[in-house]
């Protein structure tokens, strides 16, 4: 909730844009990137600049050729995220700083439970090529993020398919590929949508269902769902996130994964 306690907290006043990093988010994102290479020509832009073009574009749902003139041109800007994403750095970032949250908040680093869910996203117009399709249930043509985030709300695994695809396929194929960086992982919470043998036997992890009580008319909150729900909700403040504006599958997954991260980012800083 946007408090006045809240908008101090958040408050960035030290920096040229409210999407820079400071000081202290810089110690913790630095380590995860690229080291300059050894041979060639040297970088033109530091690569604080240029994670800060793209959590400006992340943040404000700008493009790339609109961002402000102190930041790198666009092409370098674009070309950066796509080297970063490409190569798993984003994902690297997203699953230290989800084990070190937790050992700060005195939890085991690896969880062993989950709560499965997904978000219908529209497209970004009809000018934008790639796998799109259309969610009957929701009436929206797009893309669907299946999300996978532990029982305090952070992003352990993320997903990105045409949104006509039923949500039990995407979340069997989250949890089939969470063994490998979550192998503790043994419950997931999941809706009614993920009932059935697909996802049951997908991998070991036991899913219970969590829906409606009998007879339940209108909204209620549902036990361990609303956790995923309030996860979407903190990374729908990027607008980049409004819509999915994004050619592939791959880049989708980028900015939805640098979003989650950006929230530990800024909870780690503010802990330190």
């Amino acid at each position: 909730m946007w408090t006045p306690a809240a908008r101090a907290q958040l408050a960035r006043g030290s920096q040229p844009y409210a999407t820079c990093l400071t000081d202290a988010e810089w110690a913790l994102v630095e380590p995860f990137l690229p080291d300059p290479a050894h041979t060639g020509r040297p970088r033109s832009w530091p690569m604080r600049l240029l994670v800060d073009s793209t959590l400006d574009v992340l943040r404000t749902g700008c493009a790339p050729a609109h961002l402000p003139r102190d930041f790198p041109p666009p092409g370098t800007v674009h070309c950066w995220f796509l080297r970063l994403s490409r190569s798993g750095t984003f994902e690297r970032l997203a699953h230290a700083l989800t084990m070190a949250d937790r050992e700060r908040v005195g939890r085991e680093a690896s969880p062993t439970a989950a709560v499965l869910d997904a978000q219908s996203a529209r497209s970004g117009g009809v000018g934008v090529k790639g796998v799109r399709g259309h969610d009957a249930g929701k009436k929206v043509t797009g893309r669907k993020r299946h999300a996978l985030v532990d029982t305090d709300g952070r992003l352990l695994l993320a997903a990105v398919s045409p949104a006509s695809l039923h949500d039990s396929r995407g979340g069997a194929a989250l949890l089939a590929m969470s063994r490998r960086p979550w192998p503790f992982l043994a419950r997931c919470f999941a809706g009614r949508a993920y009932t059935g043998s697909r996802v049951a036997w997908a991998s070991p992890v036991a899913i219970t269902i969590v829906g409606s009580a009998p007879g339940q008319k209108g909204f209620a909150v549902q036990p361990r769902r609303w956790v995923v729900e309030r996860s979407f909700a903190w990374f729908g403040r990027c607008r980049r996130l409004a819509r999915d504006h994004e050619t592939t599958i791959s880049s989708a997954i980028a900015f939805f994964t640098l979003a989650a991260t950006m929230v530990l980012v800024r909870r780690l800083a503010q802990a330190l």
